[in-house]
């Protein structure tokens, strides 16, 4: 039976099916951090249960990190705390933390690729919604809640159902000046910020297949942005040279071993999708977004457009925008670096 490259992945993981119920599946990496651990590791300390696979877990201090003088106290009192927290519960737990100071520390879905711990084939998972970064490389990531994150820390297992398959495929020659934050934004304009629910997407096509990983993290970064539970690219050459020297990464034979199994990471010739939509690279531009939602969205020299939806118009008025304007020459108030969406040197 043909399978899609999520199929492959996803059914490789499965412990045991329930029948008319979730699958028992099995998590291969879970990254923590400050924020939506704490309450997890106090839910395993009530019930007197030990994490079940250490080795399993990377930690970081991520959300709570100050941007400068990093040497000193954090001053916000409920920051620094979740900090400390994340700190003890590591040591018990035996966790490797990168910590304040460690030089691996950084944002969680920046740190998992850049030091190879994420891979093709894997599944992954974080109590944050943009864990869906990782499947840029052949990977199934997603982001959990803090029940569910407890659940991972006591059995490195998840009941879940399988979500529905989405193919979004993407040809021909892209325009001047065109980013893959553009074509996840043309995308996101074009289905809307529920385009995706129940859904996990397979994004491929000649404009993916010749895309950069930083490129190809950014498009399944935004997958949660159209409502989609994830978004997954086949691995390739190129994903290969991005790990090959990354301080995680499989070397030498075990690499070469390991390539021979991610190359069967494709989807089958004949597999089904539940949905499938197709775009043409010509027809996407620089895009910009006009509204309070990534649907919200318009090539840049475009005018916005006239709808008479009351929550349409609520938007442009709280963003002080007219419908028939153009978004050429309006004043730039602050520009941001520095989210888990692109921010890569």
């Amino acid at each position: 039976m043909s399978k899609t490259l999520f199929d492959k992945v996803w059914d490789s993981h499965i412990v045991e099916s329930i029948e008319n119920g979730p699958d028992i599946f099995l998590i291969d990496k879970h990254f923590i951090h400050e924020v939506t651990s704490p309450q997890a590791f106090d839910e395993l300390k009530r019930k007197n249960i030990k994490v079940f696979d250490p080795n399993k877990i990377v930690a970081t201090v991520d959300h709570n990190v100050p941007t400068l003088n990093q040497h000193l106290p954090i001053k916000d009192e409920l920051s620094k705390n979740q900090v400390e927290k994340l700190k003890l519960n590591c040591l018990e737990h035996d966790i490797d933390l990168f910590g304040l100071g460690n030089p691996n520390q950084g944002i969680v879905h920046v740190i998992g690729p850049e030091l190879g711990i994420t891979q093709p084939g894997m599944t992954i998972v974080c109590g944050d919604s943009h864990t869906s970064t990782h499947g840029a490389f052949g990977a199934i990531a997603f982001g959990i809640g803090t029940s569910q994150v407890a659940q991972v820390l006591a059995s490195q297992c998840l009941l879940l159902n399988k979500p529905k398959k989405m193919r979004i495929s993407v040809n021909g020659k892209l325009n001047k000046n065109v980013t893959p934050k553009d074509i996840i934004l043309y995308i996101i304009s074009k289905l809307g910020t529920n385009g995706g629910t129940g859904f996990f997407v397979e994004y491929s096509g000649g404009v993916f297949e010749k895309m950069s990983m930083e490129g190809r993290m950014t498009v399944c970064n935004m997958s949660i942005e159209m409502g989609a539970r994830g978004g997954i690219i086949a691995p390739d050459e190129i994903t290969y040279k991005y790990l090959e020297k990354r301080e995680y990464s499989p070397k030498g034979d075990q690499l070469n071993s390991k390539i021979e199994t991610w190359n069967k990471l494709k989807t089958d010739k004949n597999a089904i999708f539940d949905q499938e939509y197709s775009f043409n690279a010509s027809d996407i531009y620089p895009m910009l977004t006009y509204g309070t939602n990534p649907g919200m969205g318009m090539k840049y020299n475009d005018k916005i457009p006239n709808h008479n939806n009351k929550s349409y118009l609520k938007s442009l008025d709280y963003m002080g925008f007219k419908s028939g304007e153009s978004l050429i020459g309006k004043k730039i108030n602050y520009v941001f670096i520095g989210s888990c969406t692109n921010s890569r040197i």
